[in-house]
């Protein structure tokens, strides 16, 4: 995703497990073989562990950057595979919308690295719940956020 800043375009780089939960992402002035390397780098240091599969899009940064750091890892790559993705870019956008612009590249990087997590506790998989798992759950999320909010006020 791009992400325009005083002019100057900024990629977002986010990286979303199998059941759309972000699992990390990183402001980057390019869009390269080094940023590819940056970000799968903080992905596996934040993570420990190896995955199995990464699907990406077409760009070729992936593919090199994942046959230096992973060699044994499959590699997807497609027109619309990567949608969870693209997916979790549409509240980044709102956002920029809502507040006419990011002003720096520091307030959007701190935007998206705490937005990510604010918004995997609020995910919920309304498919596979019954009504009152959801409130209840939804319920449970909603009081972590207030502790969570009430420690930072304090």
């Amino acid at each position: 995703m791009v992400v325009t800043i005083k002019g100057k375009k900024y990629w977002l780089w986010r990286a979303v497990d199998a059941n759309s939960y972000v699992l990390d992402a990183l402001l980057q002035s390019r869009r390269n073989k080094g940023a590819a390397l940056r970000m799968m780098r903080k992905l596996l240091k934040g993570h420990g562990t190896t995955p199995r599969v990464i699907v990406t899009d077409k760009l070729r940064s992936y593919s090199a950057a994942k046959s230096e750091l992973m060699p044994g890892v499959e590699h997807r790559s497609h027109k619309s595979i990567n949608n969870r993705a693209e997916n979790s870019h549409f509240p980044v956008r709102r956002w920029e919308r809502r507040m006419m612009r990011f002003k720096s590249a520091r307030q959007c990087q701190r935007f998206i690295s705490s937005h990510g997590q604010i918004a995997n506790l609020f995910l919920l998989h309304r498919k596979y719940l019954t009504a009152a798992d959801h409130r209840q759950l939804r319920s449970h999320a909603i009081s972590t956020w207030r502790e969570i909010a009430s420690s930072i006020g304090e």
